[in-house]
């Protein structure tokens, strides 16, 4: 049985979603693999099947079928929840995923447009500009919100801090001028460890689980925490569009919550170090840190980034973030490279700006391998 009393984050981040455990008689989380349960009573699950297709809402007793929800699964979702202070959460395949199954349960009420704030993901600027669901956006600043909402609008979408500039909106300000209409926050960057935007008024709260909830590099997953309602819609649609989470990931992202605290904050720690001496470093241009802040940091250099990215040692030159090693990328090569280079010039992703996820590594060690690169720059 979950508790309802309110903890503190880091105690959530251990316990939520294990508190049976005990009384199971185990001490670490089963993983439940099972694509399908037995059930000897055809009538019930016929009554169980019509609920769902109703409402939404998980089943009560056992499990039918792992399209419909799994055991290891729902209690990451659980966790996220209690972590984000949400009714619910629902859990995808991945991030892209998730972002998919809130534009399809907006789309199947009649309301395919979208406003939406540049920066996004690339790959979330992708899908909305493309139209490829159906919909309709209209890109503008957090202060045009208000005057692009249209009767068809069905979401609000932002990302703060923004993929790859690190740009923070306002969200309580946002919300407001959402009015009706659903605002959809991706807190991927943030976690729920340095924001929780339920609290500010985003009825949706956006997660790539791929990185800061596993925090390892190692699963691949997305979910949205949000009110029950909502919820209940999405469940229809992973049912139906089959996005779901594997048991396996699931059970990895359970756990990648219960160090999510620590890995934030001792990674945080040391980027915003790194983001001083980028800063105070004459051959760079610019630096991009939250005043959030988080383990993530953006900066532009003087000379070929292309180098840079070359030039690196400890730190890996991949795409993602929010693994325990530190990564670097040139987002207009490649995480942003499907945003037309107007848009991305327009949302401040320009050719000299580099995006690193900063890991568990020494500071000193970091800055080493930093400053050789840029010195091969």
């Amino acid at each position: 049985m979950e508790t309802t009393q309110r903890r503190a984050l880091a105690t959530e981040a251990v316990h939520a979603g294990r508190d049976d455990l005990a009384a199971l008689g185990v001490h670490a989380a089963p993983l439940d693999l099972s694509t399908t349960y037995p059930s000897y009573d055809s009538r019930g699950e016929a009554r169980r099947i019509d609920a769902f297709a109703a409402t939404g809402a998980r089943l009560e007793g056992p499990p039918v079928y792992a399209r419909v929800d799994n055991p290891t699964t729902a209690r990451f979702e659980t966790a996220l929840a209690r972590l984000e202070g949400t009714q619910a959460a629902v859990a995808f395949a991945s991030g892209m995923a998730a972002l998919s199954a809130c534009l399809l349960a907006r789309s199947a009420l009649g309301l395919r447009h979208v406003v939406a704030v540049r920066p996004l993901y690339g790959s979330s600027d992708h899908l909305l500009s493309s139209g490829l669901l159906g919909t309709e956006v209209t890109w503008t600043d957090p202060a045009g919100i208000a005057d692009a909402i249209r009767p068809d609008t069905g979401l609000v979408v932002v990302e703060t801090p923004a993929n790859p500039t690190l740009a923070e909106i306002d969200l309580r300000a946002v919300a407001h001028d959402c009015g009706s209409v659903p605002l959809l926050a991706d807190n991927t960057f943030a976690t729920p460890v340095l924001q929780r935007p339920a609290e500010s008024g985003a009825r949706i709260v956006l997660h790539s689980a791929t990185k800061y909830l596993g925090g390892h590099g190692d699963v691949l997953g997305g979910a949205v925490a949000c009110d029950e309602e909502f919820a209940g819609a999405l469940r229809q649609v992973r049912f139906a569009t089959g996005a779901v989470l594997h048991p396996l990931a699931g059970y990895l992202l359970l756990r990648g919550l219960a160090t999510l605290p620590v890995r934030i904050r001792a990674a945080s720690a040391t980027a915003a170090l790194l983001a001083a001496r980028l800063a105070a470093d004459p051959r760079v241009s610019a630096v991009h840190y939250p005043r959030i802040g988080g383990a993530m940091v953006s900066f532009e250099v003087r000379g070929d980034p292309h180098a840079v990215i070359a030039g690196v040692r400890l730190i890996t030159p991949a795409v993602s973030l929010g693994s325990v090693d530190t990564l670097i990328q040139h987002p207009a090569s490649i995480s942003h490279r499907v945003v037309p280079a107007d848009a991305r010039a327009g949302g401040g992703v320009n050719e000299q700006l580099l995006r690193m996820s900063v890991g568990l590594e020494d500071e000193a060690d970091l800055w080493s391998d930093l400053d050789a690169a840029l010195a091969s720059a």
